[in-house]
């Protein structure tokens, strides 16, 4: 009876805790469109879907450390991949936007903040359209936001880096004039565990947990030193070298 008891309290704190963390989140958000809209209306570009980013990971426990210096432009940032918490971070000290597959874009409330960041729709198992694809990375590149792609493909468990596949760095063949290529080192810590999201769970049953996590934890971003694309023969000699990089941290 003690344990169940026990566990009650435990549920009954965590749900609290989830309902304490949207209100926030909710807050912030709107504050964020209110300042979003302002410098829409006067022509200037937003840096407000970053900054309001980077607030809910620091709603959701997170201290952020940067190591390093991002660049802010003319970059594509290629990170290790835990969980959908890398958006929030690389977008909240980066500014940067991102490549998601196009059903991301119907998705209630998640697919409109994807479209105020700036975030490349693309159709993903679409083969026959892939040099589509890389024309529009190409292009989104040429605009000058930073690009963030997740080269592994799919979320991993911050214990080893999987391969990084080269299909996104295609974009870089040829090489574009002034582009470069920061690899991003993103270390949870003691928080990996209870932040991965391995495709074991569902979408919402994983950000349930993230809500009622109790505690804060600090999570570091090492922003490396950036490469020019320019110097290897081809997209798999870019990948590879943008792995090496981030597993040698």
């Amino acid at each position: 009876m003690r344990a169940l008891a026990a566990q009650a309290d435990i549920d009954s704190k965590g749900g609290l805790r989830a309902a304490g963390r949207l209100l926030c989140i909710a807050g912030v958000l709107l504050l964020a469109l209110a300042l979003h809209g302002g410098w829409r209306l006067v022509g200037r570009a937003s840096p407000w879907p970053g900054r309001f980013l980077r607030w809910v990971a620091e709603i959701l426990g997170a201290d952020i450390r940067v190591v390093g210096q991002p660049l802010r432009r003319n970059v594509m940032i290629a990170a290790n991949h835990l969980s959908w918490f890398d958006i929030l971070l690389l977008a909240g000290t980066a500014g940067t936007r991102f490549v998601a597959k196009a059903e991301v874009a119907d998705l209630p409330l998640v697919g409109w903040l994807a479209g105020l960041n700036r975030t490349l729709f693309v159709e993903r198992a679409d083969r026959l359209g892939v040099g589509d694809q890389v024309a529009a990375i190409r292009a989104a590149l040429s605009d000058g936001q930073p690009m963030a792609v997740f080269p592994e493909g799919t979320t991993g468990d911050d214990l080893s880096l999987l391969p990084f596949k080269p299909a996104l760095f295609a974009a870089l063949v040829p090489p574009l004039p002034g582009i470069r290529v920061q690899p991003v080192r993103i270390d949870y810590g003691t928080a990996a565990h209870d932040l991965a999201w391995l495709g074991t769970d569902p979408g919402d049953a994983h950000a349930k947990r993230v809500l009622r996590r109790p505690g804060r934890f600090i999570v570091s971003l090492h922003y490396l030193d950036p490469f020019d694309p320019a110097g290897f023969p081809d997209r798999k000699a870019i990948a590879a070298e943008a792995r090496r990089r981030i597993a040698d941290v």
